[in-house]
Formats: C-alpha cells, structure tokens, sequence
C-alpha cells in the first residue's frame, strides 16, 4: 500500500471506531441513571456522614453527566475500536499472524473491562479515603463534582490501558519479537518500570495507593512470562 492508501485506510478506521464511541455514548446516555448510580452511590458512601457533593458551576453538574455517558459509551464500543485498530496493522502481518484478530480484541476487551473494575471496586475508593482523610476541626470535606469525577475517570482509563499489558505481551510473543526468556532476564528492569509508572498514574502519591496500583501491574507481568512462554513460536520454547 502507498502512503496515501495508508492514510485512507486510517481514516475508515478512525470514521468506524468514532462512529462506534458516539453509538455507545448514545446507548449509555439512554441509561445514565444507572450507570450514574453505580458510579456516584459507591463515592457518596464514602463521604462523611451528612455530606453530599457540591458543584459550584451551573453547567457542572449537566457536564458530568455527559462525561459519564461518555466513558460508559467509550468501554462499549472498545471491542469495536479494538477491531478496528486491527485491521490497520494486520496488512503488515503475515497470513498466519492475521488469525489471531479474534483473541486480540477478545483479551484486550476483558482485560481493559478488568482495569476499569479493579479501579472502581479497589484503587479510587483508597485514594479517595486517603485523600478525604484530612478533615479536621479547621478542615471540612466538601469535594465538588467536576474535580472528584475528573480523578476517578484517570484512574479507570489508566487502570485500562495498563491492565492491556498481557495482550501485548501476547501479540508481541506470538510474532517472536519478545520471549519469555527475555522477560525474565529483565524482570527488576520490569519492576522499576512498573513502580515509576505508578507513581506517575496515582494522583494521590501515598504509599498505600502506590503499592495497590503496582502490585497488579506486578502480577500481569508474571502472568506475560507465562503467556510468552506459552504462545511462542515452537523454535522459541526452550528459550525459558
């Protein structure tokens, strides 16, 4: 393909994967109030009690409604987009690494799904508790919508986007760019990695929130080895 029927190509992928994100936020904006509830219901049980959130602009409140339609249409249409990010690069695959499309967007949708999860359920209401930790008789907590939303959608795209690590891994190891041997080797290089990335990710910069969000990019790492090591080319097995 020349350069400007790559750029064609690139566009009908963007154009599709667009059209997907804007299809899911319209299906997730029919039902905001759920989503809404499941985000929201988990933070005000973290509040102290008798507090409530607080916006202060009249247009915040409608903003974050729309941004909550938004992230809930963008993990909708993931697989989608997935595809779509696919079928761009598979004309440079050769024919037997093109099958693996299906496992690729497949892993890539649940483990992206499992970020956001682990986000939700574990990493944000930790940070949130650290961070709503300071009241005192000089100090009330009153957090405002905009910002308090704006924290928890960064640690859920983060959380998605590192938990893609194993898909990577797969991807990568099936094509024999990286070996499980190689990965092993490089394990405390791996480490330092991890833990600078989550110190970058983690708002917060306790050590608690730290340690939370490393500790399963620690895991995912172990659990790469292992996928390198069973997905590699035959030739590369004894590498480990």
């Amino acid at each position: 393909m020349s350069f400007l029927d790559h750029l064609d190509e690139l566009r009908k992928r963007l154009i599709t994967a667009v059209t997907s994100i804007l299809v899911g936020f319209i299906v997730a904006f029919i039902f905001v109030d759920p989503i809404e509830a499941f985000i929201m219901v988990p933070l005000n049980e973290l509040l102290p009690e008798g507090s409530r959130f607080i916006y202060i602009v009249p247009t915040e409140g409608f903003f974050v409604t729309i941004k909550i339609a938004a992230l809930a249409g963008l993990i909708l249409a993931m697989p989608v987009v997935l595809l779509q990010f696919w079928r761009f690069v598979a004309p440079g695959l050769y024919g037997h690494e093109k099958k693996f499309a299906i496992p690729f967007v497949v892993l890539s949708s649940l483990f992206f799904a499992g970020g956001c999860l682990f986000a939700h359920y574990l990493l944000f209401p930790i940070a949130w508790r650290f961070l709503g930790g300071f009241s005192n008789e000089y100090l009330t907590f009153m957090p405002s919508l905009q910002p308090t939303f704006s924290l928890y959608v960064r640690l859920v795209l983060a959380c998605g986007v590192v938990f893609q690590l194993p898909t990577v891994v797969f991807f990568l190891a099936r094509i024999g760019v990286v070996t499980a041997r190689f990965m092993v080797r490089n394990t405390k290089y791996a480490i330092l990695i991890i833990f600078i990335l989550a110190a970058v990710l983690t708002p917060t910069g306790d050590p608690a929130t730290l340690t939370l969000m490393a500790a399963p990019m620690v895991l995912l790492y172990g659990l790469s080895i292992g996928i390198a090591w069973v997905v590699a080319p035959r030739r590369n097995k004894d590498d480990l």
